[in-house]
C-alpha cells in the first residue's frame, strides 16, 4: 500500500508533509506534490501533517480521486524529489477546499 497526494493539492502545493517523510519519496512539480509509490513506506507519517488533507492511503482514496494514484506514479518518475519544506504558492489560501482542481494540473 502507498499514500497518494490528491487534487486539493493542486495550486497549494504546502510542503509539511516533505519535513517528516523518512524515506523522501515525495516529488515536486509546478504546481503539486505526488508520491513515489514505490519509494512509500505506508508510515503515514504525511497524512495528519497535510494542512488540507490532501493526501490519503491508497485503500482510503475516494472514487473521484482513484486516477491520483496512477496520477503520483507517473509524476513522480519525471519531477525532482523534494526533501525540504519550502513555502506554500502564493495564493495557496485561495485554492484550499476548491474543487475541480484536475484541469490545473501543470506538467
Amino acid at each position: 500500500m502507498t499514500f497518494v497526494v490528491t487534487e486539493n493539492c493542486i495550486k497549494c502545493k504546502y510542503t509539511d508533509c516533505v519535513e517528516v517523510c523518512p524515506v523522501d519519496c515525495f516529488h515536486e512539480g509546478p504546481n503539486f506534490l505526488v508520491i513515489d509509490p514505490d519509494e512509500c513506506i505506508d508510515c503515514a507519517l504525511c497524512e495528519p501533517e497535510c494542512p488540507i488533507e490532501a493526501i490519503c492511503s491508497e485503500d482510503d482514496l475516494p472514487d473521484d480521486q482513484a486516477d491520483f494514484l496512477a496520477i503520483n506514479a507517473e509524476k513522480a518518475k519525471i519531477w525532482p524529489s523534494i526533501t525540504t519544506h519550502k513555502d506554500a504558492l502564493p495564493d495557496a489560501k485561495d485554492w484550499e477546499g476548491v474543487e475541480g482542481k484536475r484541469k490545473f494540473l501543470e506538467d
